[in-house]
């Protein structure tokens, strides 16, 4: 008997080795609860599946999108941007004075650039240079990048961009597919070849795992974090070009709140707060998911605030489950 008992355990052990390790991974949860979400926004609108519906959903989360995956990166190396909101609006602002001088799309959208770039520097410097707590510098660098838009701009929008400007918020590069989205697909493959695939991935998760260590094994910590800052802050840049685009013009108050929601993103996609894992793949799921959430309650005329209720809920959720887990866990072995 002992010998039947301990053979079908081990044939037990072989059934739960042979399964994929992917199948228990939190990316398979949210693709599920993605695919959950979509047929119930099939049921609860009977427009939710009209083509252009669909497509005009990407453009309310695709900017938030490109700037979640190099958010990623900040946060797999134990660090936070929340001032990436603040970024786009003086982004936003620079392209809105430049382009009252000139109609030239080049040099509209290098102001742009250079001011997100030249933010997300000042943001790397402060915190690797000074050894500020990255939580520290981006609350005060929130205030001050949307102070300074809030002092040029004052109650005025700037509306004098060149028609061409509008295609980068809201042409399309095939039926149904516009612009910003295809331009998010493009980036998140980037980013996923970046991060899974390269040298500077392996580093970033070194220094997510043990900063101490990942110095002492040769690895210079504070340039690759100030490299990472740097492409934050250009990143959101680029969000800044589409969503002024999209708009069609510069206020101070662009982007207000946007903070939350793109942190949620990245930590819903299951990067750890704590640092030192995380997926592209689970960030870019996080996004339709997201997406489909949003989407779905506007069908069905949600306020705005609930929506937020939604998210924030979402965030707070996600950052407890993990603990819950562990408990529980602990509870069984006892």
């Amino acid at each position: 008997m002992e010998k039947i008992n301990n053979s079908s355990f081990e044939t037990k052990d072989i059934e739960k080795k042979s399964l994929p390790s992917w199948v228990f991974s939190w990316e398979s949860f949210l693709l599920a609860t993605t695919v959950l979400v979509f047929f119930i926004n099939c049921l609860a609108s009977p427009y939710f599946l009209d083509p252009w519906s669909l497509s005009d959903a990407t453009f309310n989360f695709s900017e938030k999108a490109i700037i979640a995956l190099p958010l990623a990166l900040v946060i797999i190396v134990r660090d936070i941007d929340i001032s990436v909101a603040s970024i786009i609006a003086l982004s936003s602002t620079a392209m809105g004075f430049t382009a009252e001088v000139t109609d030239s799309l080049f040099l509209i959208c290098s102001a742009g650039m250079i001011v997100g770039t030249l933010c997300g520097a000042l943001n790397g410097l402060l915190i690797t240079r000074l050894n500020i707590p990255a939580i520290v510098v981006t609350i005060g660098t929130m205030s001050l990048f949307r102070g300074i838009t809030y002092i040029l701009l004052g109650d005025q929008a700037l509306k004098n961009y060149p028609e061409s400007f509008s295609f980068f918020g809201q042409g399309y590069v095939a039926p149904f597919i516009g612009f910003e989205f295809a331009s998010f697909l493009v980036i998140a493959v980037l980013f996923y070849i970046l991060l899974q695939k390269t040298n500077f991935g392996r580093r970033t998760y070194a220094i997510g795992n043990n900063p101490t260590a990942a110095y002492y094994s040769g690895i210079n910590v504070a340039k690759h974090k100030l490299i990472i800052f740097i492409m934050v802050g250009f990143f959101c840049s680029i969000a800044a070009i589409m969503l002024t685009s999209r708009l069609g013009s510069t206020r101070p108050t662009i982007a207000l709140g946007w903070e939350l929601n793109i942190i949620t993103m990245v930590v819903l996609g299951g990067v750890s707060i704590l640092g030192g894992s995380g997926t592209i793949v689970g960030v870019v799921i996080a996004v339709f998911l997201m997406g489909l959430v949003n989407s779905g309650l506007g069908l069905i005329n949600v306020p705005g605030i609930v929506m937020s209720i939604i998210i924030g809920a979402m965030l707070i959720c996600v950052i407890a489950l993990p603990g819950v887990f562990q408990r529980l866990r602990n509870k069984v072995g006892n």
